[in-house]
C-alpha cells in the first residue's frame, strides 16, 4: 500500500534513505528517553529513528498515512524483530495535542519533514512547551529554517530567531534539494537542529519578552522607540539609545536587556 501525498496537508514524502538517516543521526539523545516525531508519513524517518535506543511515538493527522504505519510499516517492524513497545501511533493534530500528557511530563525530542505550512507553529509550541524538549530536529523550508538559525544584523533575522535562540542553540545542518521528494516541493528545504540551553529561563518576565520582540518585529522597519510606543511611555523612549535600534540590529542578550527596560517603564 502506497499513501498519497495530499497538498491541502502539506505533504512531500522524502524518498532519500540516506537524507532520513542523517536527520535521524541529529539526535543526541542526551537526556530524554522518549522521541516525537510530527508527520511520519509512510515511515522513512522512523525506520531510522528506530535504530536508536530511544522510545519513538508518531503523530499524525492523516488518516490513510495512520492505516499504513499500522498495517505495512509495522508488519515490517515485525519481520525485523523489532520490538513492538518500542513503537506507538499517535493518530491526532501536533498543534492541538497536549504534549505533557504524551509522556507523563517526561522529556522528549521532536523530530520530522514538517508540513510548510504549519511548521512556524510547530515551532512555537515547542518553544510553549520548551521545558519538556530538551532536543528538536527538523526539516522545514529552507527559508524558513535559515531564519530561525539567522543572527543579528540581517535581513532575515526576526521573531523566530530571537525567540528560539533565546532558549536553544540553534545549528543549520544541511541543505535539501526539492527531487528527493514526491511530489517534489517548489522550494529547496533546510534541516536544523536545536538544543535547548542549560540556563533556558530568561532573567525577566518571558511572556512580556515573547510580547517586546513580536511588537518590535511587526514593524521592523521603524526605530524601536516608534514600534514598542504603545508599550511605554513617550518620554522614556528618548532617554536610552537602543530606542534609536531597528530590531533586526539587538542580539538575544540585547533583547532581553531592552524588556528589563520596558518593564521598568510600562505605561
Amino acid at each position: 500500500m502506497a499513501v498519497r501525498a495530499k497538498k491541502h496537508l502539506g505533504q512531500h514524502f522524502l524518498r532519500k534513505e540516506s537524507i532520513a538517516k542523517k536527520i535521524a543521526d541529529s539526535l543526541s539523545e542526551d537526556g530524554y528517553e522518549n522521541i516525537l516525531e510530527i508527520g511520519p508519513g509512510m515511515g522513512v524517518l522512523t525506520k531510522y529513528l528506530l535504530q536508536k535506543k530511544s522510545r519513538i511515538t508518531v503523530m499524525e493527522l492523516d488518516s490513510e498515512s495512520v492505516q499504513y504505519l499500522q498495517n505495512d510499516f509495522k508488519q515490517e517492524l515485525l519481520n525485523r524483530n523489532t520490538e513492538p513497545e518500542k513503537f506507538q501511533i499517535i493518530e491526532g493534530d501536533f498543534l492541538q495535542a497536549n504534549l505533557a500528557s504524551i509522556f507523563n511530563k517526561k522529556p522528549f525530542a521532536i523530530i520530522g519533514n514538517f508540513p510548510y505550512n504549519i511548521s512556524s507553529q510547530i515551532v512555537f509550541k515547542t518553544l510553549e512547551n520548551r521545558e519538556l524538549i530538551p532536543e528538536f530536529a527538523g526539516m522545514f523550508q529552507k527559508e524558513v529554517a535559515q531564519r530561525i538559525a539567522e543572527k543579528n544584523g540581517s535581513k532575515t533575522y526576526g521573531i523566530l530567531s530571537v525567540l528560539c535562540q533565546a532558549f536553544y542553540d540553534v545549528e543549520y545542518l544541511f541543505t535539501v534539494p526539492p527531487n528527493v521528494f514526491n511530489p517534489p516541493p517548489k522550494v529547496d528545504s533546510g534541516v536544523i537542529k536545536m538544543t535547548r540551553k542549560k540556563n533556558y529561563h530568561l532573567p525577566v518576565d518571558e511572556s512580556l519578552f515573547f510580547k517586546v520582540v513580536k511588537t518590535a518585529f511587526n514593524q521592523r522597519r521603524k526605530m524601536l522607540r516608534s514600534s514598542l510606543k504603545s508599550l511605554i511611555s513617550s518620554e522614556s523612549l528618548k532617554e536610552d539609545p537602543i530606542f534609536a535600534m531597528r530590531p533586526e540590529q539587538l542580539s538575544v542578550t540585547e533583547f532581553v536587556s531592552l524588556t528589563q527596560k520596558v518593564a521598568n517603564h510600562v505605561i
